[in-house]
């Protein structure tokens, strides 16, 4: 064991404790793969990361991304978080953009304003649900099959399957059944009021509520924040004309967060972004 810099950074919120928690050890050289999962599972924390040197050429660095039981070779919140740790700690980009090497290839991210932004990897699998996943779903939710007014598979890495329902307000009464979406990942939007081009950051702005939910340790568990779902959302509402090329999603309210996510369409790219602060600035025995 040797002694690591290390940070924890609360991702999606310019507040300290109103977003998603990130654990970043900010090198991860000589730990094997067993012992980053051991460590990610001692946080009880949705994700840690393991920053490393890059193997691929034109990345300035590299991200081992972990969840409570595997590794993911994606995850926005996690991608945000461990660019602002590397950038805290005095790392400097080759280029005009920030390039992170995940299991999902080489990602860009861009600062925007205070705020870091990643360009969306694309969708490894697209297009609608089968009815009988809609169908379940909505039993799952407990929410009549006619209020899933559209539906998409979301898969960027994690496996969401998303649907729409009628409202920001239905959306945040859900209770899921555990047993009935036992082993699916849901990604849940409902629209805020009207849906237009919307500025900086009131609560007037917000145009969708999200909420994440997928397999925990005990039943069904949600996800304070999601960047990886944010990102599938939003390159298929854009893509289908549900939403508008620039908007700001609210995520974690039914949890007492206040997490904020920008999305905005620029030529080929949607840009996922939000704010990112550090609460814990030290070192860790690994």
């Amino acid at each position: 064991m040797k002694t690591r810099a290390f940070k924890q950074v609360d991702v999606f919120t310019e507040v300290p404790y109103l977003g998603n928690p990130l654990a970043v050890v900010l090198d991860g050289s000589g730990l094997a793969t067993e012992e980053m999962q051991h460590f990610t599972n001692w946080t009880n924390l949705s994700e840690a990361t393991f920053l490393l040197p890059p193997t691929q050429p034109g990345a300035d660095y590299k991200v081992r991304i972990f969840c409570p039981g595997r590794e993911l070779p994606f995850a926005g919140h996690p991608t945000l978080g461990s660019c602002h740790a590397w950038l805290e700690a005095g790392g400097q980009p080759r280029g005009e953009h920030i390039v992170q090497e995940c299991g999902v290839g080489l990602v860009k991210l861009r600062r925007d304003g205070q705020r870091l932004a990643f360009a969306a990897p694309p969708l490894r699998k697209g297009g609608p649900l089968p009815e009988d996943d809609v169908a379940l779903i909505a039993r799952g939710l407990g929410v009549a099959r006619g209020d899933i007014t559209a539906h998409a598979w979301c898969d960027n890495g994690p496996n969401w399957r998303g649907v729409m329902l009628k409202s920001a307000d239905q959306v945040l009464a859900l209770k899921p059944d555990a047993a009935i979406l036992a082993g699916l990942d849901i990604g849940v939007v409902g629209p805020r009021g009207k849906v237009g081009v919307v500025g900086p950051s009131t609560q007037d702005d917000i145009a969708f509520e999200v909420r994440a939910f997928f397999p925990g340790n005990n039943g069904m568990a949600e996800d304070p924040v999601t960047g990886s779902l944010n990102a599938a959302l939003a390159q298929w509402l854009i893509g289908v004309g549900l939403a508008p090329e620039r908007y700001i999603a609210s995520q974690g309210t039914a949890l007492g967060r206040a997490g904020r996510v920008h999305v905005e369409r620029s030529g080929a790219d949607i840009w996922i972004g939000g704010g990112s602060v550090t609460c814990i600035d030290g070192q860790v025995t690994l």
